[in-house]
């Protein structure tokens, strides 16, 4: 009998590439997001949101280099054991309940994402990875 997290483990698996570090659009911080870096970088919260955030409308994201990719990404996140909540997420975020297809165009960019996993699986696997967030 095959186990439940199976599927996921097929669904995807982290190359460790930066792809998903790439591209406009943005990380959004929360501000547990903000103070958890600030503290790992040791410098004070306000300087590390002049320093290395924007605005986008009313929320703060992390800026990029000139490169397209997020200024904490040079061949590995330089962040990684503070990384934010939606980095922690990908690629199971919200917007795959609304459109499956979300899935297959995101997977385009990224080599450790099944692109050809059933609908089904892959919405199996969001609600799972949602309900086991104490954030949702």
């Amino acid at each position: 009998m095959e186990s439940e997290a199976e599927p996921c483990e097929d669904l995807f698996s982290c190359t460790l590439c930066g792809e998903c570090c790439k591209g406009f659009g943005g990380t959004y911080l929360s501000d547990a997001d903000i103070e958890a870096i600030a503290r790992f970088l040791d410098i004070d919260t306000q300087i590390f949101i002049d320093k290395y955030t924007a605005l986008s409308g009313s929320k703060r994201l992390i800026r990029q280099a000139e490169s397209g990719y997020c200024v904490f990404w040079d061949r590995v996140c330089t962040i990684h054991p503070v990384k934010p909540r939606m980095c922690r997420q990908w690629p199971f975020i919200r917007n795959i309940l609304v459109d499956v297809g979300n899935w297959r165009a995101m997977a385009k960019s990224c080599p450790g994402m099944n692109a050809d996993a059933a609908d089904d699986d892959i919405l199996a696997c969001v609600k799972k990875a949602f309900a086991n967030r104490e954030d949702g």
